[in-house]
Formats: structure tokens, C-alpha cells, sequence
């Protein structure tokens, strides 16, 4: 089994084998498909040297199995120090001005979304937006103007003019 497409023959051929038995040792199917795929990531990266085996399968779901202690381990770890640590303190419920933002957010188009949050609440330039959203700075500049415009409409309020943090 050389090249690609001994490993897509290989991953055909035993990965409902692989979760089954990931399933059955651990008992949720979402972590057993995770591990499963996580440990045919790591056979592909290795295929050479895995396909050379006699048991590549049994590599695979080795791999599987330690991942799933692994998020085990990671579970367990965590109920310890919330035991140790107690609950966080209580928050209380967001704010009718905070339902009222996100609510209003929502149903703003995705793009205009993303560079109101950037830009207000993760307060980044607009540059450094245009950099993060591979998007040209007058792009990130109208999206802003018009989310601005329709977050007024939608809260009934008024923005003042634009802060510069270009």
C-alpha cells in the first residue's frame, strides 16, 4: 500500500471498523469519531512508514483509543478543579440593552457583523480588520458605515460620526 491512494483504500476499508471499536470503548460516538479521525490524521502523516506494517488498523485504532484517554484524563482534570475551585460566582442575566445589541447584531449580514464586533468590541483599526478578513480597508470601511446605520435603526438610537482608529 504506497502513494494516496493506498491510504484512501486503507481509511475506506477500516474506519467504520475503527470507530465501532472507539465507540464501543468509550461509549460516545461525536469522541469516538473525533479520535478516529484524529488518529487517521496522524497514519496519513506517517502513511510510509504505517503502511509498511503488519497491523496499520491496529496502529490506527491504538492511536484512537490513547486519544480518547487522553480526552478522559482532560475531563477528569477539569471536575477536579471545579470541585477543588467550587462554581464561578453567579452572573446574573445579560442586560435588556445587551439582549437588545446582540439581538439587533444578528441581523446584521455576516460581514457587517464581524467588522462592527472587530472593530468595537475586539477594538481593532480598520486596517488591522482589512488584514484579518483579507478584505480591502475601503470594504471594511462601507461595511462598517452601513452595519453602523442599520444598528441605529434596529436600537432606535443614533451613532455618533465615526472615531477614527484607522
Amino acid at each position: 500500500m504506497d502513494g494516496d491512494e493506498g491510504f484512501e483504500e486503507f481509511y475506506r476499508s477500516t474506519r467504520h471498523r475503527v470507530v465501532t471499536v472507539l465507540y464501543a470503548l468509550g461509549g460516545d460516538l461525536s469522541e469516538a469519531q473525533d479520535a478516529a479521525q484524529e488518529a487517521y490524521v496522524r497514519a496519513w502523516q506517517r502513511w510510509s512508514t504505517i503502511s509498511a506494517y503488519d497491523d496499520a488498523e491496529a496502529w490506527v485504532r491504538t492511536v484512537g483509543h490513547r486519544l480518547l484517554i487522553n480526552r478522559w484524563r482532560k475531563i477528569r482534570n477539569g471536575l477536579s478543579a471545579y470541585r477543588r475551585h467550587g462554581p464561578d460566582p453567579a452572573t446574573g442575566p445579560p442586560s435588556e440593552n445587551t439582549v437588545a445589541l446582540v439581538t439587533a447584531l444578528r441581523r446584521l449580514p455576516a460581514e457587517q457583523r464581524q467588522a462592527i464586533v472587530l472593530h468595537h468590541l475586539a477594538d481593532l483599526s480598520v486596517a488591522d480588520i482589512a488584514v484579518q478578513t483579507g478584505t480591502p480597508t475601503g470594504t471594511v470601511k462601507a461595511r462598517l458605515a452601513r452595519g453602523r446605520k442599520t444598528l441605529a435603526t434596529l436600537l432606535g438610537t443614533s451613532f455618533p460620526e465615526e472615531v477614527s482608529h484607522a
